[in-house]
């Protein structure tokens, strides 16, 4: 269920809940600032509901409807009222997108699941398919490779969007990773069922990695990331780690991705 470009008008200035993600929340909340930044300077008002949490995604994927349901309900009820809802997330984002009317249907929630689901949008597209955001005004140089994740890419449509918007950052060079599309390993509950196919999968990415020569990997989704960055320093790899949302922002100075900091 790809994501297409928004066909009613959208508000002059959208209101714009984020949906800052587990992930971001725990290990990377600058990745949540960053996203606040764009979205403000792409014209949005932003709301970051703190009553928010999962988005029931590794509920569903383990075959827990009644868990995911609740958790879901929690996100029907924080994110009501809002023109879209944003995650830095094609993962968070196509759970809520793709998979909450299916989780809902039936009930008396089915309405509410296919509002929410209609106006979610992955970062990325969002600023680009909606906004028609063309370019970010910051530089970074160096060189970069980029990973698709899997639900951004097969669940949302999310591959030009990313690259549209670094191919406006002054002084980036992209360099295209072999097997972009091929899957890290990480799949949530997948790494940890499976780890030793996981372990080969991200083995094989790493190392096409590497070969780009880039001096930092970027995603949109931080499972990913930090899958890959445990994978590249362990590795001895000296890549940089950072979600996309961080450069487009030129926000950078936190340590990358699985750096020591201090």
């Amino acid at each position: 269920m790809p994501q297409t470009p928004h066909t009613p008008a959208r508000p002059i200035r959208p209101r714009v809940g984020l949906f800052v993600t587990c992930l971001v929340d725990l290990f990377r909340p600058s990745v949540g600032f960053a996203a606040v930044k764009l979205l403000e300077e792409a014209g949005c008002d932003v709301e970051v509901p703190a009553a928010q949490t999962c988005c029931a995604q590794p509920a569903w994927n383990s075959g827990d409807r009644a868990d995911a349901r609740a958790v879901a309900e929690t996100v029907l009820k924080a994110f009501a009222g809002v023109d879209y809802v944003v995650a830095p997330s094609g993962s968070c984002a196509g759970m809520i997108r793709v998979h909450y009317p299916e989780l809902f249907a039936g009930t008396p929630l089915e309405p509410q699941a296919r509002d929410i689901a209609a106006k979610t949008w992955e970062l990325t597209s969002f600023l680009v398919d909606v906004m028609r955001l063309e370019r970010v005004a910051v530089r970074h140089d160096g060189s970069v490779t980029y990973h698709d994740s899997c639900s951004g890419l097969r669940e949302l449509g999310v591959k030009a969007q990313p690259r549209a918007l670094l191919g406006s950052v002054d002084g980036l060079t992209l360099k295209e990773l072999p097997g972009a599309e091929v899957c890290c390993g990480f799949g949530g509950a997948f790494c940890v069922k499976y780890p030793e196919i996981s372990g080969k999968i991200v083995a094989e990415k790493t190392a096409d990695i590497a070969a780009t020569g880039a001096d930092m990997l970027l995603a949109g989704d931080m499972g990913c990331l930090m899958n890959m960055a445990g994978r590249l320093s362990r590795e001895g790899h000296p890549v940089a780690v950072r979600h996309v949302a961080e450069v487009l922002a030129g926000m950078t100075a936190e340590p990358p991705i699985g750096a020591a900091k201090g």
